[in-house]
Order: structure tokens, then sequence, then C-alpha cells
């Protein structure tokens, strides 16, 4: 058959179904077919999986004339999927497809969740098409005579390849890749993107930066322009100071009617404890939803959330409550209606929540913002342009993950062993280590056979041995049962519990927060000012303090941060609203509703425009704030608060507590700044930017957390086996011998190295930082000195303020402030 003649097949089908083939699809079976690689482009919904299911089979076909009466069994296409939820629908549809055909072709699934008793039965005989995580074709890397298991296979497809792309998995499917393209000769390799910035890079990253795979590749886009239509809920009274009160349950009345006159509802909340509330009001307020409403997030079992997913498919319920759990959803074909609580803090999770409505071909997105305060109208006001304009985020990907390389080198030694002459072309093809040297190289063989130079007395790190005619391998079985125990880069949050120093529990706090305190630092918690004293055992010893500044934890569940992009549309909606304001002009119908809190803000103080960068002082009984707008998201206000804090110490001895939301930081003190000295002083300046944030944010203390990841990454902590983890202390307390050690003896360690790189790169997004600090030193500082707190400012200080106070408290000292405000 030729190739016209397959497309034939595929169309016929096609129209079987009473369906029209897109032309993103018929462009991938054709580049498919002339055997290129690619990367394809695609919205949510519009049948990406059928536009490479269908050459892969058709291949078959085309290689194999007697397909009907003689197939040869064996493995020939892998499926990596990011979420082991998505692997059911993707088999129904490969599956309907080769039956229908008559192609003889086996669909199977191989992840976490697949029963022991299926695995040993794919190990005597493979399906034809398998569906698996990046994880599990690790562990199937790791397997004895890999090489005959993937010597057939002429198609890797990586779905989802956005949310790989600037994780440690990604890099793991990277090296994964390098090595099926020397296993298998006529490889053909392709990825999935829905909503992502950088798709020429993110097709570099997936083929390996000017490889033979990459000349001979294609970027194929859909060019579908996916119909959104964003809805606000807007209240009816608009508060005139707005807070996160009850993250958005004062809406709950109007949330009710749009899930009523919807067949399926989807309700995406950010985090796991705003889901837990808004299931429980609803169902409390509203007993009739009792069997009809459900939740899903991360921390529900699997049979619970498979148990949901399955209820929404067949309109058994009328909405759930979500987290990010079900961004990438499900095929939920009857999903009519999406409902998003608070800002969603990028664009790109906005425009995937959005397609999980009207999720077919053509049909129209809606989705309901619901704004959690008022200011949040400003965001869902940028939404609405850049779903116009599909303005979505870059994933950056990571560089030299010499963690990610030891564990994929050790796994190819417990397999069949490698040979490194033959392993280093391969790993330097990466789009990861494309910047590894010949020393560095050394090191991480060196490091897998000896446990590097400060280790080489204890037998544990020689976990590689260098056989007689020079190839690297796992002897010991322990140890190799060890790894592909922890084969895998995802890793948890530890959980520290807060005591007393004299006994006492108080509490659990999260580590990353408690990681950038110093002993002596003082921090509210469970309604109470503690100093921390020290860290030991997992545990953060404190005694009480009189104190009254201190620092506020937040939890990292509620730590999602506003992307660069969300950022600059977000400032952009602000000038917006400054003009709109002065000049009367009619706006989007968020800016309108927001127009009594503009006008409040104007007479307190201002709405910064375009050139101006604002800063607003005033005095409460709480003491003397100081708050900057920058408009850039809370990671980046928070690295910004402690640097300002520092700086401005080095001016006038004096303490901070510092307090910051996406929008703003305050820096609350019991004395007062002279703002005219800061202004002065240039202290935004991007000089010194790396020193000062190793002293203000004690930068060896986070990438001492950082490097517990990279440690067990690595395998130099085991995490212990199934029925019997290793407490996280334990874990904890080696992770930082280890790091002690290299600091001590051994600092040119690569891993210990790569602790700081990633706290500056990716936690401190250290490059964004310095746009920011350039950005506002071009413009003009405004220093309004005012009397009370204006309506930009409030959410910072509320926030601040719920960390210290319960829900109760916190509602009567509002109450009390906005009376005090309004008269």
């Amino acid at each position: 058959m030729n190739r016209n003649q397959l497309i034939n097949i595929a169309v016929t089908w096609f129209e079987q179904q009473g369906w029209k083939a897109f032309p993103f699809q018929k462009q991938t079976w054709t580049a498919f077919l002339q055997g290129k690689n690619g990367l394809l482009n695609a919205p949510t919904g519009s049948g990406k999986t059928y536009a490479l299911w269908i050459p892969i089979v058709l291949e078959y076909l085309k290689n194999n004339p007697e397909y009907k009466t003689q197939h040869k069994k064996g493995l020939k296409a892998i499926w990596i999927t990011p979420l082991r939820a998505l692997s059911v629908e993707i088999e129904q549809a490969a599956r309907r497809f080769a039956d229908e055909t008559g192609s003889g072709l086996t669909v199977g699934i191989r992840t976490g969740d697949t029963p022991q008793k299926q695995r040993a039965a794919q190990k005597k005989s493979m399906p034809d098409l398998l569906i698996t995580t990046p994880e599990s074709l690790q562990l199937l890397l790791s397997s004895k005579n890999y090489d005959n298991t993937f010597k057939d296979v002429n198609a890797v497809v990586v779905d989802e390849w956005h949310e790989l792309l600037g994780t440690k998995r990604g890099v793991q499917m990277e090296l994964a890749l390098s090595r099926l393209k020397k296993v298998s000769k006529d490889l053909c390799i392709w990825g999935i993107s829905a909503t992502i910035g950088n798709l020429e890079q993110a097709r570099e990253v997936l083929l390996g930066p000017n490889s033979e795979a990459f000349q001979n590749s294609v970027l194929i886009k859909a060019n579908i322009k996916k119909k959104i239509k964003v809805q606000s809920i807007i209240p009816d009274k608009m508060e005139r100071f707005p807070w996160r009160g009850h993250l958005g349950l004062h809406l709950i009345d109007e949330v009710v009617p749009i899930i009523k006159n919807s067949r399926t509802t989807l309700l995406f909340t950010n985090t796991r404890s705003q889901c837990e509330l808004w299931f429980q009001k609803l169902i409390h307020k509203y007993p009739e939803f009792a069997g009809e409403l459900a939740m899903h997030h991360g921390s529900i079992n699997k049979e619970t959330r498979l148990w949901v997913e399955q209820a929404i498919r067949n309109e058994s319920l009328k909405a759930v409550v979500a987290t990010s759990s079900l961004d990438l959803g499900v095929d939920f074909a009857p999903v009519e209606t999406i409902i998003q609580i608070g800002g969603p803090k990028g664009v790109a999770r906005f425009l995937q929540r959005a397609g999980r409505s009207g999720h077919r071909p053509g049909e129209e997105s809606v989705i309901h913002f619901l704004p959690t305060h008022a200011i949040e109208l400003i965001e869902a006001s940028a939404l609405q342009k850049a779903v116009k304009t599909m303005a979505v985020e870059d994933r950056i990907p990571y560089l030299l993950s010499f963690d990610v390389l030891v564990q994929y080198l050790t796994t190819l030694a417990v397999s069949n062993g490698f040979f490194p002459k033959e392993i280093w072309p391969e790993v330097k093809s990466t789009f990861c280590f494309q910047g590894i040297t010949e020393e560095d190289w050394r090191w991480v063989l060196n490091f897998i056979t000896k446990g590097s130079q400060s280790l080489q007395a204890y037998d544990e790190y020689k976990k590689v041995e260098i056989e007689d005619d020079g190839r690297f391998k796992v002897n010991n079985r322990g140890v190799a049962m060890r790894h592909r125990l922890q084969i895998g880069t995802i890793v948890s949050d530890a959980v520290l519990s807060v005591k007393y120093l004299k006994g006492g529990y108080i509490g659990t706090i999260e580590e990353w927060f408690i990681s950038k305190l110093n002993p002596g630092d003082v921090f509210t918690f469970a309604g109470r000012n503690l100093e921390l004293i020290r860290i030991k055992n997992m545990q953060v010893l404190v005694k009480a303090s009189k104190q009254k500044t201190s620092k506020v934890p937040s939890w990292a569940g509620g730590r999602m941060t506003f992307s660069a992009q969300m950022s600059e549309l977000l400032r952009e909606e602000m000038y917006a609203a400054a003009e709109s304001v002065s000049s009367g002009k009619k706006r989007s119908p968020e800016l309108q509703a927001l127009q009594p809190i503009l006008k409040r803000q104007q007479k307190e103080s201002v709405i910064p425009r375009k050139e101006e960068f604002l800063i607003e002082t005033f005095k409460t009984r709480e003491g003397y704030h100081a708050i900057f707008y920058p408009f850039e998201g809370r990671f980046v206000h928070e690295a910004l608060g402690s640097l300002m804090a520092y700086r401005i110490s080095l001016l006038m001895p004096i303490t901070f507590s510092i307090a910051f939301n996406d929008y703003g930081f305050e820096l609350l003190s019991e004395q007062q700044v002279d703002m005219q000295q800061v202004i002065d002083n240039d202290l935004f300046s991007s000089e010194y930017l790396m020193d000062d944030l190793y002293k203000s944010l004690n930068a060896t203390e986070m990438a001492r957390r950082k490097f517990r990841d990279i440690a067990v990454i690595a395998g130099m902590v085991f995490t212990g086996y199934p029925n019997k983890l290793i407490k996280s202390k334990h874990l904890q307390s080696n992770s930082q011998l280890l790091f002690s050690v290299f600091r001590d003896y051994e600092e040119g360690n690569l891993l210990y190295q790569q602790a700081f790189r990633e706290t500056f790169e990716h936690q401190l997004e250290e490059g964004r930082l310095r746009r920011v600090l350039k950005r506002i030193a071009a413009q003009t500082f405004v220093w309004k000195d005012c009397e009370k707190p204006t309506p930009f400012s409030f959410p910072i200080i509320t926030d601040r303020l719920r960390e210290k106070l319960s829900s109760e408290k916190l509602e009567d000292r509002i109450r009390r402030m906005l009376e005090h405000l309004e008269k």
C-alpha cells in the first residue's frame, strides 16, 4: 500500500464514526509515514490522540502486508503519559482503531497502578502498543535484556510534553530517548503539546539539539481557534476594601444557579484545603446536592478518584470540586461548564482548565471566573485578553541535572551494564547535558563507582563495579533492588514538628518555610509568636517570644505564584484601570465593577501608571508599614521583600516583619523608615544581587533543603521499602550529613553545587528577579505617605493577619478595621 491508500483507510474510518479529519491530523499522518519526527501542538479536546495513534497502526499495516494471517508479537510503539489517569482513555482510543481496522495489534498499560500479575504477563509477552509513564519506562530500562524488548520499537509518543518540560521527569525522558534511539534503529519520536510559549525549544529538548532526529523533524500546529468564553462572577455589591475573605465563599449563592443550569460542572480550586472547604460548604448550605457532588484531589485514594472520573463520564454526578489533579483531565466529553475559583496564576493553566468544557472539536468552552477578593477581577479582565491573544508561558528546561544522570547510569548498570564510551555521546546529545564536560563525566563515573572523593571509605556508595572488559555493572542484588524501588524524580515535601524547647507539641509546618529562618528569628504559628532556637531531627525547637514583629508561615499548597506572562498581563490591565479612572472611559465589565475600589485607591493614594512604581507608607497600632507594588507574583515578592529588608538594614539598624501576595510586599517595623533615603540610595539595583540574596535569604540553608531531593534522586539516601518507608527525619538528617561533608571537604562535588544552582535558578527565579529590578530601576518612584491602609494594601495586611488569627477572630478584626477605614 502506498501512502495515499493508507491515509484513505484513516479518512474512511473517520467518516464511519461521523467525523471529519482536521488538516493538522492529516499533516501529522503524512509526516509520520514519511519517517519524520516532530512535535504536534494542538488544543485540548481537538483529537490529538488519533493524530498519532493512527499513523503508528498504518505504518504497521504497510510493513506487514500479511497482517491478517501472520502477526509478529512484540513491542512496536510506546506512548508516554505524565498522568496515570490519562492511560485508560488513551488505551480505549487506541484499541478502537486497532480493532476496527483488523490490524490485530494489542494494547496494554504499564504504570504504578498495574497489578503485579499483569506485569509478569507483560514480561513474557509485551503488547504491541504500550502506554506507560516516564518512571515505568525507566524501570523497563533497568530490566535484564531490555534491548531485546525495545529492538523492534519504531515509535515513541510523549503526550502532554509541556507538562514534562521544565521538570526532572522531562530530563528522565531525554535520557531514555537517547538510549532508545540507539537500541532501535528506525525510531520515530513525537511529542504532543497543548498550551506552551516556547514550542521550538520544546521540540529541540524532545529530540536533542543538532541531532539527526531534530534535523529530520517538523513542528505541526493545529491552528484551531478554540472558542473560549470567560464570564466573571461579579458580586452585586463591591466592597471598598478588598480582602481574601472566605476564599470566595461569599459568592456561593451565585455559583449554585450555574451548577443547576448545567449538566455537569467542574469547580477548579488552587489548593487542596480550598477544595475541601468548598465541597463542605456547598453540601452544608445546599443539602440537595448530596450524592450529586464529589471532590477530586491528589490526596484522595486511587479508587475514589477513578470512581469520580467514571461518574463524570456517565453523567451520574452534577458537579465535582477539584484541584489541578484534573487539570490535564480525562476525556470528559459531558462536562458543560467550568468554574475557576480564584486567580489561576498562569494563562496556560487557565486555558487548560477552560478546555475541559466543550471537550469536542469545534465546541465552545465556557469558563466562569470567581474572584476570591475584588482585585482578582483585574486578573479576570487580563485573562479575557490572554484568551484572545493565546499569550501562554514558556516552560524552562533543566540543565545539567547530575542527580538524574547518576540515577540513569545506575539504571543501565542494574540491567545489562554499560560501556562509558558508548553512553557518553548519547548523554552529550541531549538538551540537558549538551554542556557537560569530559571532566564532569569522569566525576559522575567516579561517583557511581567510588562514591565521590570524600566518601571513598564507605562501601555503601560503591554501587557500580567496573568489570574486566570495562563494563560498568551492578552485581549486588540488594543494590539493584533498592535502586529499582527508588526510580523517579518526584520527591515529596517534608513536614517538621514544632515543639517547645521544654516539651509540648504545637503542630507541623512545611520545611520550605522553616528553611529560610535563622536561629533567633521570630515567626507566628498557631496564633503565637515563637522564636526559633534550632532545627534538630526534623523538629523545630522554639520558645515563646514577646517580640511584636514576626515572619508569617504559609503552606506550600497555597504558594502558587503568578507566571511572568500573567504578571505582565496584570500590570497592563492595572495601567488600563488607572486610565479608566482618570478619563471615565468605559472598560471591561470587571474594571467597571471595580470603579468604587479604584476611585477610593486614587483618593487615598494613586493607581500606578506604566512608568511609575508605587510605594505606600502609613502607621497603624501594629507599627510602621511600607508597602511596595511590583505586581510580579508572590515568589518574586518573597525574595524582593527579604532583599529590601536586608539592604535597608545596612542603612539603619532596624528589624522587619515581611508579608507578601501576588501584587506587592509589606515591610512592617516598630520604627519609621526614611523612605526618601531608600529611594536615593538606589536599593532596587540588580548589582550585588547574588551576594545580597545569599545574606538575606540564608541561601545555604535553602540549598541544604534542596539537596535532600537531589540526594534521594541520586540514590545517596534510600527512602525505604514499600511497607517500611524510612521516616522523613532520617532522610533529612542523612542528606544534611552528606551536605555538611561536601561543604567541608569537597566543595567541587557536582551534586552539592547543583543544590545552589537550582535554589537560585528554579526556586528564586534569579533571572526573573534581575529583570524585575531593572524594570523598577527605570521607573519613577511614587511614594505616598498615607493616613491609613489603602484598598491595594488591604489584601496584603489581611493575609498576614490570617496566619495569626483564627477565622472568627480574623473576621471580627477585619470588621473593626473596615469600620475605622470607612469613617
